[in-house]
């Protein structure tokens, strides 16, 4: 017998069918677990594929724990980036310090995963492929509840009947948007702006990353390996959300390069290809704020319900124990007691997590003279980030046990 009547074999009753829209990491992890559970997930993603490569990611505290229990954390440790240095420069080009990357990070060295993003994808994809169907170049068009279910009607064509459908669908969330309205509401700004994209290494790194600062802009060259390529960051304070932007490549190129237009160091050159870069990838650096994450039927997990930003380094990690709390709270419940379950059980993690922006992260990229000067004194000085009192945030959520279906 399993632990109610709605964590059912497959022979008693049908099984309840759920959709998940984004084919991430929030989604396949969702759908690993609901699996177990019995449930008939299907996942759609706009995109033609899983994704490779991407930027580095981190797996920390209590997602570790959930990759373990999926059975894929040998498969990460083997594509665990050993990221050996952290170099700070200032606004000439000269040394500041250069430390070990966790003492910064706020990290724990041989335990804590760093990863491309497209290992961790690809790992989640594997893990389920099998077992669930996937649409790929399709999304959501129409989306309509009933007492009976959810019908949604595809891009590509296609209608399905739902007991459920989850958003899982990154920052800018078109589940979110047809749940709940616009984006503004929901978006805390955190007052940055960034662009990230590959190019050639030319610099000699290996296994490092090198970030020159002056007040209010940051430029990062970032070499996970020993190959040719390197990640290039560019970090900057705007006042204001650049909405213009954000549609516009080329609007996104212009306004970068207006920033750093002055700027030292390799900038020009991170600038000049940045112009020819492919991959670009131009966002705010905002939180998702939400005061509930469901309704109805639908529900969001991952960034579409409570994207912490980079500056907490817990965006997929909070991903991944958010699919697993979700999972484990629908298993025996229906879907109003196990959305419920689930803000219940989540929410304090999360809002931990993304408080994070309040101690350390932001100060990375100082905005001031004076605030750059006391963070390069005690960069200086640094052997550890000052320890946090009690239990780490990324490790605040014990998870509960899972019984899958048999």
């Amino acid at each position: 017998m399993t632990r109610t009547g709605l964590l059912r074999d497959s022979g008693s009753m049908p099984k309840r069918k759920v959709l998940i829209s984004g084919a991430s990491i929030a989604g396949p992890a969702l759908a690993f677990w609901l699996n177990r559970y019995g449930f008939e997930v299907t996942i759609v993603e706009k995109a033609g594929a899983i994704r490779g490569g991407g930027y580095p990611i981190d797996v920390r505290g209590t997602a570790l724990d959930v990759v373990r229990r999926m059975g894929i954390l040998p498969e990460l440790q083997d594509a665990h980036i050993d990221l050996r240095r952290l170099t700070f420069l200032d606004g000439d080009g000269s040394e500041v310090a250069s430390v070990e990357p966790h003492a910064v990070t706020g990290g724990v060295a041989g335990q804590d995963l760093e990863v491309r993003r497209g290992d961790l994808t690809s790992a989640l994809h594997t893990a389920v492929r099998d077992d669930v169907e996937f649409l790929f170049n399709d999304s959501i068009d129409t989306l309509d509840q009933y007492d009976h279910g959810v019908d949604v009607t595809f891009r590509g064509g296609g209608r399905g009947t739902y007991d459920m459908v989850v958003g899982a669908d990154g920052f800018h969330s078109r589940s979110r948007e047809f749940l709940f309205g616009p984006e503004q509401q929901f978006h805390r700004y955190l007052g940055y702006c960034f662009a990230v994209f590959t190019m050639r290494n030319t610099f000699g790194l290996s296994r490092e990353t090198v970030m020159w600062n002056a007040p209010g802009r940051a430029a990062a060259l970032y070499a996970v390996g020993d190959d040719d390529s390197v990640h290039a960051f560019l970090n900057f304070a705007h006042p204001e959300m650049p909405f213009g932007a954000f549609r516009d490549p080329e609007a996104q190129r212009d306004l970068v390069a207006e920033v750093f237009a002055d700027a030292g160091w390799e900038v020009p050159g991170m600038l000049a290809a940045m112009r020819d870069a492919d991959d670009l990838f131009f966002d705010a650096v905002s939180q998702i704020r939400m005061p509930r994450w469901s309704g109805g039927r639908v529900a969001l997990v991952g960034d579409a319900a409570y994207a912490p930003s980079f500056l907490t380094g817990q965006g997929s990690s909070l991903a991944l124990v958010g699919a697993y709390m979700l999972a484990h709270s629908l298993a025996d419940r229906d879907h109003a007691a196990g959305f419920a379950a689930y803000e219940n059980s989540t929410r304090e993690f999360v809002t931990m997590n993304q408080d994070l922006v309040g101690e350390g992260g932001a100060a990375l990229f100082p905005t001031t003279a004076r605030a750059l000067k006391r963070r390069n004194d005690m960069l200086r000085h640094l052997s550890s980030m000052p320890a946090a009192e009690g239990r780490p945030a990324h490790s605040a959520l014990t998870l509960p046990e899972l019984t899958p279906v048999t």
